[in-house]
C-alpha cells in the first residue's frame, strides 16, 4: 500500500514528508509569512547560535576535567540544566509554523508526556557518554570523532524520515565512517594529552561514537514526532520540544548526580579547581549557557529545514574546535588525525554540494512553475 503523504526532493539531499500542504523545501519557506531574506537570516542566526554554542562548550568541559574537576554527572546535567531561559522566547517570540502544519487536532497529553519522557531519558544517556567521551579523549581527537554524527543522521533520516541516500550522501556517509575508523585504530591519539587517564582511550572512543549515533537518532525521532505525531512545527511547539524534554534530562541527571555519589565530591572541586573558585563557577555556568545556545541552534534548524541539515551544520565546526585544542590544551596533531580531519571535510563537502544541487534543482522548479502560471494568464 502506498502512502497516503506525499514524498517531495528536499534541498538537505533527501525526500521529506508531508500531510497535503506545499513542501517546505522548494521555498525557504513558502509560507507568505516569510520573506526570502527572512528565511536565510533565521538560517544564519541558528547556525550563528550552534557554532558558537557547541565550539565554547566544548572546550569549557575539557578546562572542567583539566583543571580538577571529575563529575560526570555534573557535566551531563550542565548540558540541558540552563532550558529555563527558553521560556522567555517562548512568551515574547511570535508562533510562527512551517509549511506542513495542519488544522488537525493536538495529539492527547498522555501520548505526549510518554514521548517527551522518553526523548528526554535518552538525550540524558547521550550527554551521560559525551561526557565520558570528553574525559577520557583530546578535544581533537573527540571533535574528529563527533564528526561520525552526519552518517549517523543519514541513516536514521533514510529509515524514520524517509530521506533518500544520493551518490554523494552515501560517498560522505563512508567518508566520515572511514574518518572515525582511522581514530579508533590510532594509538598515538591515547597519548595525547597527559591529562587523559591511561588505558581509557578505546573506552572515550566507543562512548563518544555511541553517543554520536545516539544523538543522530534524537534529531530524526524529534523530527518524526512533529510530523506524525504532532503534525506541524509551529515556534512554540518546537520550544517546548526542547523545554519538556530537557527538564526530563535534567531531572534524570539530578538523580544520577546523588545516586552516583558524586554530589558529595563537589565541595572539594570547588575548593581546589586549579584556576580557583570563582572560575569553577563560571566554568560550569558557561557550559550550561553555551549547550543551550546550541540547542536552540539545533532545533531552529530543524524547524526552517531539516534534522540531516541540523547536524551537518554541527560538523562544521570540525576545524575550528582541534585547532583551539591545540592553542589552549596542547593538544598534538599527528598524521593520522591529519588525514581523519582531510576524509570528514570531505565527507563534509560531499554532502554540502549534494545540498546545494537539490537547492538549486529545487529553485529551477519553482522558477519554470511560475514561468507557466505567469504565461497562462491572458
Amino acid at each position: 500500500m502506498e502512502d497516503p503523504h506525499y514524498t517531495v526532493l528536499s534541498p538537505t539531499g533527501g525526500q521529506e514528508q508531508g500531510n497535503q500542504h506545499p513542501p517546505k523545501d522548494l521555498m525557504p519557506p513558502t509560507s507568505s509569512k516569510f520573506k526570502h531574506w527572512r528565511w536565510w537570516l533565521l538560517v544564519f542566526l541558528n547556525i550563528l547560535f550552534l557554532l558558537v554554542g557547541q565550539t565554547a562548550a566544548t572546550l569549557l568541559g575539557r578546562f572542567y576535567y583539566d583543571q580538577g574537576g571529575n563529575s560526570k554527572w555534573l557535566s551531563t546535567l550542565v548540558q540541558t540544566a540552563a532550558f529555563p531561559l527558553l521560556l522567555l522566547p517562548l512568551i515574547t517570540l511570535p508562533n510562527t509554523s512551517s509549511s506542513f502544519s495542519t488544522t488537525d487536532p493536538r495529539p492527547s497529553t498522555t501520548k505526549l508526556t510518554l514521548i517527551y519522557i522518553a526523548l528526554g531519558l535518552i538525550i540524558a544517556a547521550d550527554n551521560l557518554m559525551y561526557s565520558y567521551g570528553l574525559l577520557y579523549l583530546p578535544v581533537s581527537t573527540y571533535s574528529l570523532i563527533c564528526a561520525s554524527q552526519l552518517a549517523f543522521n543519514a541513516i536514521f533520516a533514510f529509515f524514520l524520515n524517509s530521506q533518500r541516500f544520493t551518490p554523494l550522501i552515501l560517498n560522505s556517509v563512508v567518508l566520515l565512517s572511514f574518518s572515525s575508523a582511522l581514530l579508533g585504530i590510532d594509538e598515538e591519539s591515547s597519548s595525547d594529552s597527559t591529562d587523559i587517564p591511561g588505558g581509557k582511550y578505546m573506552l572515550g572512543f566507543i562512548l563518544t561514537l555511541g553517543a554520536s549515533a545516539t544523538y543522530s537518532l534524537i534529531l530524526s525521532l524529534m523530527q518524526l514526532t512533529f510530523e506524525k505525531v504532532i503534525k506541524k512545527e509551529t515556534f512554540t511547539v518546537v520550544l517546548e520540544m526542547q523545554i519538556y524534554t530537557s527538564f526530563v534530562a535534567s531531572c534524570a541527571s539530578v538523580i544520577g548526580l546523588f545516586a552516583s555519589g558524586e554530589w558529595n565530591k563537589l565541595d572539594g572541586e570547588y575548593e581546589e579547581f586549579g584556576k580557583g573558585k570563582a572560575s569553577y563557577v563560571m566554568t560550569v555556568v558557561g557550559i550550561a549557557l553555551a549547550w543551550q545556545v546550541a540547542s536552540v541552534g539545533v532545533v531552529g534548524l530543524i524547524f526552517v529545514v531539516s534534522s540531516l541539515f541540523s547536524n551537518a551544520i554541527s560538523t562544521l565546526a570540525l576545524p575550528v574546535v582541534p585547532v583551539f585544542a591545540v592553542i589552549f590544551f596542547r593538544d598534538k596533531i599527528n598524521g593520522v588525525k591529519v588525514m581523519a580531519m582531510l576524509i570528514a571535510i570531505w565527507g563534509f563537502l560531499s554532502y554540502l554540494y549534494q545540498n546545494y544541487a537539490d537547492d538549486s534543482k529545487a529553485r529551477r522548479s519553482l522558477k519554470d512553475a511560475r514561468d507557466i502560471a505567469d504565461t497562462s494568464v491572458p
